[in-house]
């Protein structure tokens, strides 16, 4: 009785929210593929999968905005990487994803060079999968508004850990509670999204992307935030104190097939 009795509460308190307008938001997760690369030879290849194969079947499956970014240092590391950024619904249909594109025929047939891959011709060193959950504080991502031509753009990837899981929460709660993520609108970062980390090589972990017109652009909006006097009277509030133990900044630009 006491199960029905709260089922029945939870109907009526979904139902007072809709008749007001006010469903909770149904936040998006997000999967980013990290690709690491030895050579201009394997980004090549990569290239053609990601342009040809993967982008066009993703779309297909009604994921529209996908977005391929690369370190702008790229060229100069042993480490070549491509960062694929991808939306969902849910954790689950991402996850489900690469099954689903094998049974599309046309994927299968572009993205041969990759599938099929020999064993000693791969088209890649080593791969990454991280699934996160969109923050309450920005439910579903947004597409930048940018006039600038691609090769210009920059496109900044954090990533903060914690030591411990409370406070990595703690972390979670300065964007959310705190506002920073209201800060970083005001200032106009562009972000196109703020996440928490369920699954991935780094964690506890959150990560956020925000976007730039040149990197004189970047440059600018740094400064604006670091003497923003909101900004000034967060920082030292003493319940943020030590929750990140390390944190990853990568300066990235959209490649020429991105969506974004």
């Amino acid at each position: 009785m006491k199960s029905t009795h709260a089922l029945i509460m939870l109907a009526l308190l979904f139902s007072g929210f809709a008749q007001a307008g006010q469903l909770p938001p149904q936040k998006e997760y997000y999967s980013i593929l990290v690709y690491h690369l030895k050579d201009a030879a394997q980004e090549t290849r990569l290239d053609a999968y990601l342009k040809d194969a993967l982008l066009p079947a993703v779309h297909k499956a009604g994921i529209t905005r996908v977005g391929v970014f690369k370190p702008i240092d790229n060229d100069t590391t042993a480490d070549r990487r491509v960062y694929v950024f991808i939306p969902g619904r849910s954790a689950e249909q991402l996850l489900k994803l690469p099954g689903q594109l094998l049974t599309n025929s046309s994927y299968v047939s572009a993205g041969k060079d990759y599938i099929d891959a020999a064993w000693d011709q791969p088209v890649y060193t080593r791969m990454e999968t991280i699934i996160l959950e969109a923050f309450p504080g920005m439910t579903k991502m947004e597409v930048p508004v940018l006039k600038s031509a691609k090769s210009e753009r920059v496109y900044e990837l954090r990533s903060y850990e914690s030591a411990s899981e409370k406070l990595h929460q703690n972390k979670v709660d300065m964007f959310n509670k705190g506002d920073e993520i209201g800060l970083f609108k005001r200032l106009g970062f562009n972000a196109v999204f703020y996440a928490d980390v369920l699954s991935g090589s780094h964690m506890p972990n959150l990560m956020y992307m925000t976007t730039f017109e040149n990197r004189a652009s970047r440059e600018e909006h740094w400064k604006a935030f670091s003497s923003d006097p909101v900004w000034k009277a967060l920082l030292p509030q003493p319940q943020y104190a030590h929750n990140t133990s390390h944190s990853d900044v990568i300066l990235l630009h959209p490649a020429e097939y991105s969506d974004f």
